[in-house]
This record gives C-alpha cells, sequence and structure tokens, in this order.
C-alpha cells in the first residue's frame, strides 16, 4: 500500500484546492455529491473543445475517425475497470440517474406485468426510487422496501422473507451516499438469482473507491457516474448482461440506434448502440478516460485503504464532539459521516462552515425515506476522497466546535 506520505502528493494535481473560499483555503468534503478534476482531466477536456472536435461515428475524416477512436477506448477502460465480459455491455448514458431509468423502462416493458414484484431497500436514492415507482404503475408491479437497522444494515433475514417467484428485479444501492454503509450485495445478488429475479447495482458511490467485477458479483445491471470519479458532469455508464441487453427495447429513439428507417418500420441498431441515440457527450467521454487512467495509476485498493483512515479519523474525531448524533455507524462503511448536532439545523452548520472554507452537504441528499427512518429531515454529511487529507479533518471539527459555540 501506498504510505500516507504518497497519498498527499496526489493533492497537487487538483488545481481547486490551491483556491480560497471566503479567504479560508478550500477544504472540500462534499465528494459524495461530485469530486474535483485532477489537471489531466481538464487538460482532455480542453485538448478536444480547442483543437479534435468533431462527431463520431457518422464521418470519413481525419477528426471524426480520431475523435470515434478515442470515443471507443472509453468503453474500453470502463470494461476493463468493471471487468465486463464484452465491451458492448457497457452502455453510454447521461448519469447514474439517466442509467437507471434506461433500465427501468427497457425492463419493465419486456419483463414487468400487474402483481410482480420489485424490491429496492430504505436508503436508496431517489433516483433508484421514483424510476421503479413510475414503471410500477404503468404495469401494475409492486414495490417491496427492505428495512434498515438503527446502524444503517440492511436487515438481511427481512430481504430473505420479501425474496419469491414474484420477485422480477431487486435494485439496491451498492454504498450509501447517506450513511456510507456498503451493502453485502455479492450475497443478495446470489439470493435474489434464487428465485429467478434479476439484480440492478446502483454503484454511483462505490466505483471511484473499490474495486468492482461484474463477472464475479455476478449482477445483470450495474450504473455509475462519471463526475463522482474525478471526471466530467453529464456522463454515465450501464453494464448489462449481454442477453439481457438484446432482449430488451429502447429506451429513447433518434439517430445512431438504428440500423434502417422506412416510415413503415424501423429495425434498431446492435449493442451498444441500440441504446445510445442521438450526438452522444463526445469531450467528456473522451476526458474520462483521462481520469480512468489516473485512478488506475494510484490504484483503487491504494484509494480505500487510504479514505478508510481518513473516515477512522474522523469518526473518532467527531465522535468527542458533545451533542453530535452520527447517522450510519455500519460495520462495513465508505468514506461518509453524515450526523446532527443537538439543538444545531444542518443548513445553519453548513453555513458557517462555508464561512471557515469548509465545504460540506447538508439537507436530506436525496434520500427523504431513509430521514425519515432516523427521525430527522435533514443532516450534515461529510464525505471524503483521494485528494483529502488529515489536517482537512482537522480543520473540518475545529469548525463544528466553533459553529456549536456561536450557535448554541
Amino acid at each position: 500500500m501506498k504510505t500516507r506520505t504518497e497519498m498527499e502528493k496526489y493533492r497537487e494535481d487538483f488545481p481547486q484546492l490551491k483556491t480560497q473560499v471566503n479567504n479560508k483555503p478550500l477544504i472540500y468534503l462534499d465528494n459524495a455529491a461530485t469530486t474535483l478534476k485532477p489537471q489531466v482531466v481538464i487538460d482532455a477536456m480542453t485538448k478536444h473543445l480547442s483543437y479534435d472536435v468533431a462527431n463520431v461515428h457518422r464521418g470519413i475524416h481525419t477528426l471524426s475517425e480520431m475523435g470515434t477512436r478515442q470515443f471507443e477506448e472509453t468503453r474500453i477502460a470502463v470494461q476493463e475497470l468493471l471487468n465486463a465480459k464484452h465491451v458492448h455491455e457497457i452502455i453510454y448514458t447521461k448519469g447514474t440517474t439517466d442509467a437507471l431509468n434506461l433500465v427501468a423502462n427497457s425492463f419493465s416493458e419486456k419483463y414487468l406485468k400487474a402483481g410482480d414484484e420489485i424490491i429496492l431497500s430504505e436508503m436508496e436514492h431517489h433516483s433508484n426510487i421514483v424510476p421503479w415507482q413510475m414503471v410500477a404503475e404503468k404495469s401494475g408491479a409492486i414495490i417491496k422496501v427492505i428495512p434498515v437497522n438503527d446502524d444503517g444494515e440492511l436487515i438481511i433475514e427481512e430481504y430473505k422473507k420479501l425474496l419469491n417467484p414474484k420477485t422480477k428485479m431487486v435494485a439496491i444501492v451498492h454504498t450509501s451516499n447517506t450513511l456510507g454503509t456498503i451493502n453485502p450485495i455479492k450475497e443478495m445478488i446470489t439470493l435474489a438469482h434464487a428465485v429467478g429475479s434479476k439484480v440492478t447495482i446502483d454503484a454511483a458511490q462505490s466505483v471511484a473507491h473499490m474495486k468492482i467485477d461484474v463477472q464475479e458479483l455476478d449482477c445483470d445491471f450495474l450504473v455509475f457516474s462519471a463526475h463522482k470519479m474525478y471526471g466530467p458532469n453529464g456522463l454515465g455508464f450501464l453494464y448489462g448482461k449481454e442477453d439481457l441487453l438484446n432482449e430488451m427495447p429502447p429506451y429513447q429513439g433518434g439517430g445512431s440506434m438504428i440500423s434502417e428507417v422506412r416510415f413503415e418500420k424501423t429495425t434498431y441498431h446492435n449493442l451498444p448502440n441500440k441504446f445510445e441515440a442521438g450526438t452522444p457527450a463526445i469531450a467528456e467521454v473522451i476526458a474520462f478516460k483521462a481520469a480512468l487512467d489516473y485512478v488506475k495509476k494510484i490504484g483503487l485498493d491504494n484509494i480505500a485503504h487510504y479514505e478508510n483512515e481518513l473516515l477512522e479519523y474522523a469518526t473518532a474525531e467527531i465522535k468527542k464532539i458533545s451533542g453530535v448524533r452520527l447517522i450510519g455507524t455500519a460495520k462495513h462503511k465508505a468514506g461518509v459521516i453524515a450526523f446532527v448536532i443537538e439543538g444545531v439545523h444542518p443548513q445553519d452548520l453548513g453555513t458557517i462552515l462555508d464561512k471557515q472554507g469548509v465545504a460540506i452537504r447538508t439537507g436530506h441528499h436525496c434520500t427523504q425515506p431513509l430521514h425519515r427512518r432516523y427521525n430527522v429531515t435533514a443532516t450534515a454529511r461529510a464525505s471524503f476522497s483521494l485528494y483529502n487529507n488529515f489536517h482537512d479533518v482537522d480543520v473540518f471539527i475545529a469548525a463544528i466546535k466553533k459553529a456549536k459555540e456561536f450557535l448554541l
């Protein structure tokens, strides 16, 4: 493993960390919302937009052919990241939300009927709740929910009780964006497959922080976003098993996803084009390859180990502050700390921390059902990434203490 000193050197690759907020050095602890971008990603984006602009897949001129090659190299890199069996099992989307909507709509049209059941969990992000609610309303399917215990862990025994031959889809988050809980998805996938259900994994909060092997997991679908992995916004990915993707109808129609168009009937392209209608986010896709190369150079194992050290240190320090209630104390956690302070509204806390240059998240984090589970309307959330360090944690803890003195 890389040493703490070695990991801290990567801070130099992120120019935004050199900025100031409210005349204070930036302490960025909102990584679960989006990550900062290393200079190599910024350079890749700038180079394409400055010198290499052209559409892909549609031209024979040099710039178009070069852009197409780079565009598809990113797909290969994502295949390698996830260890997908086939490169055409990687579908470009606009983000995790878009990918989940694609799966929900295309899968439901082919596989869901009235009385079928969809299993979600109490800790899901709204983007993995609302699309399934929408297709359930259309199809007549029923949504069942896995409860969460006081520590923020799924109650697996209750999950087992929900599974039955009517279960057609289990859509589950890998790592909770609010609790930081890392769910036992390998076990959950095996249990779901035993009753004939398919499984969708929301990996938005996990792909940048740990190794994921979709063949080992045997998940049917997996989704994530580029912007949470040091890449550009507006770009996401869907992994799906080849046979399922071939059977599912397109989610959107338009250019690129067709084989032949006649007014009488249109035939659709093969994978992955079938699900990629219209002109894609070309610059973003090409720049994300630089992000993937960057992460590969550092090593996901090194990132996971270092972020866990930060989490353990920050958790120990915040527990020393009187009046703090941690929301999410699972045994297996990623670098996320959600909390409330007795007598302090999270928004007031976030505002005062911002005055001290510390960026955290406040609110319900698109997990309102989960917040109701803990009888809170909002939490404050600090989330860590590879470019944070122990000094960031010290400033964060000191800022909380200062805010408490001011507000109480």
